[in-house]
């Protein structure tokens, strides 16, 4: 009898699965997740190419860009740690996930997601080096210096999400384990609980101010600073090439911070049908990284101008190879 209660006891703290809700009731769903599956390969391909042509460039080993390097791998990485999974879930129609598998999947979602913000604030710091201290930006701004403050962030990032999932193995879930979601989310989980949570609720809040309002903060000031600097820049022509060099990482500010605030807020002061608040927050976090690999290819003339010279070497490597082939036939 004493083994059958601890292992009820057992089974209540560690359900042996959870249930995925995703969208309830709606028409035509496979068309959507055959779209993101679209969605997933355009962006593997534009991901590994702009990390390719990083690789193979030299002329992009630079700090900056290895700064691009990593956002493109963050990039990969959270729609990996999504897309695959959700959609063969829902596309088999099979939405229990092993309590294990729920949290390996709840770490790597929001240790990519963390590392993208991250990686922004990375990328403002070098802008704002480079326009506001230009002749010691080569002096502030190295290699070494760009890859011990990614390094640092992949360690926070690791550390913070790992604390998450600490706290999520301390909880009981003996009620619910429909997870209303569409992955392992973090705050749908723990509010299923049945012991004390509220040091969930409090990182929570933490995570929100760490992953979003410090990084975007950072930012905002780092470019009141870059303001300040262009308006001492008394040459037009001077201002609006510093200005472009900034474009591309504005964009991509945007791209990133904007929908995910629009989710949070709207989720705290109106009612959003479950399946549209799922949409919006599926396409908050796959839309930016098959973005990001196009608009530093077409907004970034180094890329471009280093993409011309690697077509151009790969073509002349097969021209050369060609005449040898010839010989070697006849």
């Amino acid at each position: 009898m004493t083994s059958v209660a601890s292992l009820e006891n057992s089974t209540f703290i560690r359900p042996p699965t959870f249930y995925i809700s995703g969208l309830y009731n709606m028409p035509h769903t496979k068309y959507y997740y055959m779209f993101l599956c679209f969605v997933y390969a355009v962006t593997i391909l534009g991901n590994s190419f702009i990390m390719g042509t990083i690789y193979l460039a030299r002329t992009l080993h630079t700090a900056k860009y290895i700064a691009v390097f990593n956002l493109a791998l963050s990039d990969l990485g959270g729609s990996s740690a999504i897309i695959p999974k959700y959609a063969d879930m829902f596309l088999v129609e099979n939405q229990y996930i092993p309590y294990e598998d729920c949290l390996t999947s709840m770490f790597f979602v929001f240790l990519f997601m963390t590392m993208q913000s991250y990686t922004l604030l990375a990328l403002a710091f070098d802008r704002v080096i480079a326009i506001c201290f230009p002749l010691r930006y080569h002096a502030i701004v190295t290699k070494t210096t760009m890859s011990l403050i990614i390094g640092f962030m992949w360690l926070i990032s690791i550390f913070l999400v790992t604390v998450r999932l600490v706290l999520i193995a301390r909880l009981s879930f003996c009620r619910s384990t429909i997870v209303y979601s569409y992955f392992c989310d973090y705050f749908p989980i723990f509010t299923l609980a049945c012991n004390d949570n509220s040091p969930n609720y409090v990182l929570a809040y933490v995570n929100l101010s760490v992953l979003l309002c410090i990084p975007l903060m950072l930012i905002g000031f780092s470019y009141v600073c870059i303001g300040v600097a262009l308006c001492k820049i008394s040459q037009g022509a001077e201002r609006i090439k510093a200005m472009k060099t900034c474009t591309s990482h504005l964009i991509l500010v945007a791209m990133y911070y904007l929908p995910i605030i629009s989710v949070y807020i709207s989720a705290h002061t109106t009612y959003i049908h479950p399946n549209t608040r799922i949409i919006n927050s599926v396409l908050t976090q796959i839309i930016p990284p098959v973005l990001n690999p196009i608009i530093y290819t077409l907004k970034t003339e180094e890329v471009l101008q280093s993409i011309k010279v690697l077509y151009k070497r790969i073509k002349l490597n097969f021209l050369m190879e060609d005449p040898v082939k010839s010989i070697v036939k006849n």
